[in-house]
């Protein structure tokens, strides 16, 4: 992993105190495998490289964990429920991945690492846990590169058969936007 990238990631996530946050609330359930993914990074890295001085938080925040022994979608919403206790004004999005082999039409996954490879953007597939004393862990199984280079272009597993759920999603996302620097592959 890129050294200066991670590091540029690691501080656009420990400025934002409402991310931190939220780290800190994840990290406290104790979730093995646990981490907070997708547009919870990528937006604040993308709003960092656009100028602006706060990155709101997305839509909804994904908390992506993996446990074969507990990969009922009932334990998933049992977390979220928990995660709406702590704010219920968030969105929570939990998903163990060692169940969303099935859903994806892939062979199962090792790890939610494992599971980030086949999700349908580089840029995408990034995410962050809280470890002690406030030290940001990345998981970045396709590289930092695009997310810090502004670069949007599809997965391995969506550059040939499904690459129309990439280009379906490039379209319903508009990310261009909202980040007008970014480059579509």
């Amino acid at each position: 992993m890129n050294l200066l990238y991670k590091r540029q990631v690691q501080v656009v996530i420990k400025d934002d105190p409402a991310r931190l946050r939220i780290l800190r609330f994840v990290s406290a359930l104790g979730l093995p495998d646990c981490w907070v993914a997708a547009g919870f990074v990528r937006s604040a890295v993308w709003d960092r490289q656009h100028g602006r001085a706060s990155s709101p938080l997305p839509p909804d925040i994904d908390v992506i964990w993996f446990d074969k022994m507990n990969d009922h979608p009932d334990v998933d919403a049992a977390i979220e429920a928990s995660l709406q206790a702590f704010d219920s004004t968030l969105n929570w999005s939990v998903k163990n991945q060692a169940r969303m082999h099935a859903r994806n039409g892939d062979r199962p996954y090792r790890s939610a690492v494992e599971a980030m490879r086949a999700w349908p953007e580089t840029a995408t597939a990034v995410a962050v846990r809280l470890l002690e004393n406030d030290l940001i862990e990345i998981a970045a199984p396709l590289g930092l590169e695009d997310l810090c280079e502004l670069v949007v272009r599809p997965g391995p597993n969506f550059q040939a058969e499904k690459r129309q759920i990439y280009l379906d999603r490039l379209h319903s996302k508009n990310w261009q936007a909202t980040w007008p620097k970014l480059k579509l592959i």
